[in-house]
């Protein structure tokens, strides 16, 4: 069987390692090593390791908009594909032991004061998402499951802050107290 592209080995093998050891932890060595491919190769492909970041942060996004669709299926109320969407996520978190945590929150954490191109990139990303949290808030308004004395657009970056937030608390915890924390506190502050 023919080897993939020695690129696409790069990307997958930096978004790993980028993940589990963050960027300032992270050498070209270090990816190069775990993609099992020549450090001159990395060269070839990407002009900074910032670069390849930035590409591993929209392959990393490319996977989590998959699990958006749990915001979008008109069948479930709003309100519960929230909380669904939520739990999900903590179900990732849960099944890695609560080391990793968000690779965008990880990254929003380390990189915004040292690469204006990763801040650009984050700030897009963090956008976007809380747009597709928009759009379900902003449903479960209309049907009166939230409250509406609030914008949607409030409510969904003040929950995604919050979840990110929660997230990296269950990091250092090493449990999932911050997402029930989250839930309760979220959903009843927020119910009508």
């Amino acid at each position: 069987m023919p080897r993939p592209s020695v690129r696409e080995d790069i990307v997958v093998a930096a978004l790993k390692t980028l993940h589990a050891k963050g960027f300032n932890g992270t050498s070209v060595q270090d990816i190069t090593d775990a993609a099992e491919v020549p450090k001159g190769s990395f060269y070839n492909h990407f002009e900074s390791k910032e670069e390849l970041a930035a590409v591993a942060l929209d392959r990393y996004w490319q996977k989590a908009q998959a699990s958006l669709s749990l915001l979008a299926d008109e069948k479930t109320p709003p309100v519960e594909r929230l909380k669904t969407y939520f739990r999900y996520l903590a179900g990732i978190a849960r099944r890695g032991e609560f080391r990793r945590g968000c690779f965008i929150g990880n990254m929003a954490t380390e990189m915004p004061e040292h690469s204006l191109v990763l801040r650009e990139k984050l700030s897009t990303l963090f956008v976007t998402w809380t747009q597709a949290i928009d759009s379900c808030v902003q449903e479960a308004q209309a049907n009166g499951s939230l409250r509406r004395d609030i914008d949607a657009a409030a409510i969904a970056s003040f929950l995604l802050n919050a979840w990110e937030g929660a997230l990296m608390r269950s990091k250092v915890d090493r449990n999932a107290r911050s997402f029930a924390a989250f839930e309760e506190v979220v959903f009843t502050a927020l119910a009508p």
